[in-house]
């Protein structure tokens, strides 16, 4: 491995004979060009990771369809789909905090205040679950708790990006494009 591979060290220790590759190889790096280049790598190490709580939205119509969810109280798969668009663009992961200081959580931004436990202040927590468990990749404990709002007597009005953008609109395009069994 010695001459295919030389260690870093030399690598970096090693004079071009471009000047432009010097100062791109060398430790001597002004701060503001080091400062640069560790920013783009932290933005896009953090794009990378957050990439990886999106979920697409013909797999979600697939999950929502195992769990029953198409004409639940009412709501067609669509419904579901326009929901969790509005309220987190897909992102499973996607935590946010309201003018009153309240977290909303997971994929359709169910609220801490209400509908479960984030320990950060009094919860009535009537889905009788840990926030956290909201943002879990298998998306049950959320889908779960969404099921239990909806049951309720204003259904998905609970959620006002619904009531804006998806209620009483023509949503079948949701489903474009998505192969369900």
């Amino acid at each position: 491995m010695g001459e295919r591979f030389p260690r870093l060290s030399e690598k970096i220790s090693r004079k071009s004979a471009r000047p432009e590759e010097s100062s791109a190889l060398s430790c001597t790096s002004s701060p503001p060009r080091m400062t640069k280049v560790l920013l783009i790598y932290l933005v896009s190490s953090f794009l990378a990771l957050n990439q990886a709580s999106l979920i697409s939205r013909c797999d979600l119509a697939q999950v929502l369809q195992l769990e029953d969810l198409d004409g639940f109280e009412g709501y067609s798969l669509s419904d579901w789909l326009c929901l969790a668009f509005v309220e987190s663009k897909f992102n499973i992961s996607k935590i946010n905090e309201n003018a009153d200081g309240s977290f909303d959580y997971g994929l359709f931004q169910i609220n801490g205040h209400y509908w479960c436990n984030d320990y950060k202040s009094h919860s009535e927590n009537l889905c009788h679950i840990d926030c956290q468990d909201l943002l879990n990749p298998n998306l049950l404990a959320g889908i779960h708790c969404a099921k239990r709002i909806v049951s309720g007597a204003r259904g998905m009005n609970n959620w006002v990006e619904w009531r804006l953008h998806c209620s009483g609109r023509p949503l079948s395009y949701w489903l474009t494009g998505c192969r369900l069994g």
